[in-house]
């Protein structure tokens, strides 16, 4: 029997998963983006080597899957920013990075998390 594919599924929803969560944490607690990027990225290239060089193929996949996520969340640090400027995403008013945001003139910046909140079926505004 093999069982690649479901190695693969299972190493794939838990590196997206905790790839997303992740890169939540990690962005709102970061004072700079930069570090956390460069970490995700130079991460995410030792573990596609690892895929490169081992034997075993569920480590091939395994490795693969993990590092092309790792690679992705250090692009993530990036789109994560630019989502809580346009209040896409709550901003940590502790952080002093999103504090500058949340003080921009005309920012849409919201230390709502719009996720935690019941339905409201309408536009739902800071007021």
């Amino acid at each position: 029997m093999n069982t690649l594919g479901l190695t693969s599924a299972i190493t794939a929803f838990l590196a997206i998963w905790f790839g997303h969560v992740g890169v939540r944490k990690i962005e709102s607690a970061s004072r700079t983006i930069l570090a956390p990027t460069i970490i995700a990225v130079l991460l995410g290239l030792i573990v596609e080597y690892l895929s490169v060089i081992t034997e075993n193929i569920h480590l091939k996949a395994i490795f693969g899957i993990v590092g092309v996520t790792l690679l992705w969340d250090g692009f993530e640090f990036i789109r994560q920013q630019k989502r809580i400027r346009k209040g896409h995403a709550p901003a940590n008013p502790n952080n002093p990075r999103h504090a500058a945001i949340l003080a921009e003139p005309n920012s849409h910046a919201t230390t709502r998390n719009l996720l935690k909140r019941e339905p409201a079926g309408k536009p739902i505004t800071d007021s």
